[in-house]
């Protein structure tokens, strides 16, 4: 029987274009093999064969292989004469691999070459983009949509250049022309989705996720915005079930794990937020997103130096994230005391990009404005452009509010701070009344005969728990306590109300439970609690938001000290209203739900006087602390059992990281200017003093 001529080598009198023709047709009718041994018999005579490289290219791409596509892509774009598709496609899976520069070079030459081909111009405009070359994107993508004014991708592209470049509106009307043209285009979803997080959409953006991920489970970005609606609706739990769906089926997700990370970081859940960052930054080592994920976890833990050390690496990785490394690293530097290179570091931003709102939000915190300003009028004129999303607007309405205020224009003030807090409002789900009822269930739980019950533990330090209303001067009283040599101040904890909260039916339930089940509970908090004690014999928990547990702590900790920090009510509560808070506070963004809610605190906190002894639980008057800082901080010292340490006076030099809303005002030395800051606006805060039933001319208690 005569020899049957080698699949692995074309017949000797089958010409090149022949062989080439033939593996093509092989692998569009899915004889994948076939099409394999055919390439590399040819490139067994013709070693580099441009035409064999290219196709081996696209088998490797769509069998997931990135390796091996660059390799081949590569190989067939250093042809001499490479068609412009070859450098194009070479261009775009270096872009997957994250080799930006190299595929800005060969998309370029792949325009050169054929500068009537959109796909060429498409795929420059998007490394363009992950480069931060905004302008340069807009002219490729604009170029490829006038070569392919129909192309559903190229308008979705573009749609996401104009985002970066702050024009929200119209990259929102380039998603939904995407959509009338490919009405199942799933990305085109879920980068609409993402968009309508950043207006405030929130239910239009998990209507087009949900679409998204109807028709395509498995798809990725709808998955992020789905969590990213519930993280703008401070539901950091549906967060983390929409990232664990992602990354159930695509478990090396880098974006995916930087965004779990930053929802176990918001969860306390911080070993698992190292965990997932760590793992984005090994996935994908040139992403900002990853590294800046695991400097803001890195952060949280108090590692200072290698936090800094990440955002400054994201900071220099070519990308769209600086500007969001700069502030990170802005902010690192304020949180640790480091006031003047944290100021420096935000005016650095704006030299860099002039409208960076997020810079003049944040600076606003660290100036003091006077009437006529020059800041002010550059505020006002960023306010409400046209290009800016929702959460530019918010943030800017907060800043001028603040500047207004210190400028004494008590009308301009809050003219902006209405609108931000309406803003913010509806954002947010939340219930005066129910909010109202359950505090008096709490009131009516804990009963003088519940709180005899004492859980006796193993205690590795003795917590002191500063409670009341957010801006009522805890942080002051935290940094005053935790500059003793014997305290550690942990900042605002939420450990114990995730340990109660997961209770049924919190408070009625507490009574009912054995005492084993509540030496759990006091167990679980030490555990999480001990590491950040330092082997300090006190620790300070200034959560204000656990005086709503007052009753639970001093059934489980029979040692803690409570210190109730209190404030005139109107200056707490203008306070509040005139502060953008990073965590939950739903109350605060009505002036009548705020005054409200002020008003079952009060109950509450009377109540736990009376019921609670003296020797747990003291009331520390701001407005008496301010005015007489050693007295006061010698009463607390004493109350505790510390001895005087003068270094108490001294708190606004003290090192540690401090991460609350009051970070500016506890790092100067006390002041007394806060104290009846209420009275300058009292018309405009009407509907407060109202429901308080406070007189204009009498001083609020």
């Amino acid at each position: 029987m005569p020899q049957q001529p080698s699949a692995r080598t074309p017949p000797p009198n089958t010409s090149l274009q022949k062989a080439l023709d033939e593996a093509k047709h092989c692998w569009d009718i899915g004889q994948r093999n076939r099409a394999v041994e055919i390439c590399q018999a040819i490139l067994k005579q013709i070693p580099a064969q441009p035409a064999a490289e290219h196709l081996l290219g696209l088998i490797a791409i769509a069998e997931g292989n990135s390796d091996a596509a660059y390799r081949h892509f590569g190989a067939a774009a250093r042809a001499p004469n490479a068609p412009a598709v070859y450098l194009s496609n070479f261009a775009e899976v270096c872009r997957r691999r994250g080799a930006l520069a190299e595929g800005e070079a060969a998309a370029s030459k792949s325009v050169k070459r054929d500068p009537n081909a959109s796909g060429g111009w498409n795929n420059l405009g998007i490394i363009q983009q992950e480069l931060g070359k905004f302008a340069e994107s807009r002219r490729s993508l604009e170029r490829a949509l006038a070569l392919a004014p129909a192309d559903a991708a190229g308008h979705n592209n573009l749609a996401n250049t104009l985002k970066h470049l702050g024009q929200a509106s119209l990259a929102i009307s380039h998603w939904r022309t995407a959509l009338g043209i490919k009405h199942d285009y799933v990305e085109a979803l879920s980068n609409l989705g993402l968009a309508l997080v950043d207006q405030g959409e929130f239910a239009q953006a998990a209507s087009c996720a949900t679409r998204a991920i109807g028709i395509n489970p498995r798809s990725a970005d709808a998955y992020l915005a789905m969590a990213a609606v519930a993280t703008a609706r401070i539901d950091h739990a549906d967060a983390l079930a929409w990232l664990d769906r992602l990354l159930a089926f695509d478990p090396d997700h880098a974006l995916g794990l930087a965004s779990r990370a930053l929802t176990n970081k918001q969860l306390d859940r911080l070993d698992q937020a190292l965990a997932d960052a760590k793992r984005s930054v090994k996935i994908a080592p040139n992403s900002q997103h990853s590294h800046n994920a695991l400097g803001q976890v890195l952060q949280a833990m108090g590692r200072f130096d290698e936090a800094i050390a990440e955002f400054e690496l994201a900071a220099g990785i070519p990308g769209t994230a600086r500007e969001k490394s700069l502030h990170n690293r802005a902010t690192l530097l304020t949180e640790f005391g480091k006031l003047k290179e944290g100021k420096q570091a935000l005016e650095g931003i704006l030299k860099e990009f002039p409208d960076s709102i997020g810079a003049w939000f944040n600076i606003a915190d660290y100036r003091k404005f006077a009437a006529g300003d020059p800041d002010i009028q550059r505020m006002e004129g960023l306010v409400d452009r046209r290009e800016n999303t929702w959460t530019d607007n918010l943030l800017l309405h907060f800043a001028l509010g603040k500047a207004y205020l210190d400028a004494g224009a008590s009308v301009e003030a809050f003219r902006h701070l209405d609108k931000g807090n309406a803003m913010k409002r509806a954002s947010l789900t939340y219930d005066g009344d129910a909010t109202a009822r359950w505090m008096a269930t709490i009131r009516e739980t804990f009963t003088a005969e519940v709180l005899t019950r004492k859980i006796e533990s193993e205690a590795p330090f003795v917590p002191v728990f500063v409670v009341g209303m957010p801006r009522s001067g805890t942080t002051l009283i935290e940094q005053i306590l935790s500059s003793n040599d014997g305290v550690a101040g942990a900042g605002e904890l939420r450990y114990l109300s995730r340990i109660a909260d997961p209770v049924k039916a919190y408070p009625q339930s507490i009574p009912k439970l054995p005492d084993e089940a509540l030496a759990a509970m006091a167990k679980a908090y030490f555990d999480k609690a001990a590491p950040l004690a330092r082997g300090s014999r006190y620790l300070v928990d200034k959560m204000p938001a656990n005086f709503l547990y007052v009753g639970l702590i001093s059934m489980l900790f029979p040692t803690a000290k409570i210190i109730h920090s209190k404030r005139n009510p109107a200056d707490t509560c203008l306070s509040c209203y005139s502060k953008l808070f990073a965590a939950e506070q739903s109350f605060t963004y009505n002036l009548k739900e705020l005054g409200n809610f002020y008003l079952s605190y009060q109950a509450l906190m009377a109540y736990w006087r009376e019921a609670i002894s003296e020797n747990r639980m003291i009331e520390v008057n701001y407005e008496a602390l301010v005015s007489n800082p050693e007295d006061e901080a010698r009463r607390m010292s004493d109350f505790i059992g510390l001895p005087w340490d003068p270094a108490c006076l001294d708190f606004h030099e003290a090192s540690r990281a401090v991460r609350t809303a009051s970070v500016h005002q506890v790092r100067k030395p006390i002041y007394q200017s806060s104290k009846g800051r209420w009275r300058k606006h009292g018309a405009q805060l009407q509907e407060l003093l109202d429901v308080l039933k406070i007189d204009e001319g009498v001083a609020g208690v």
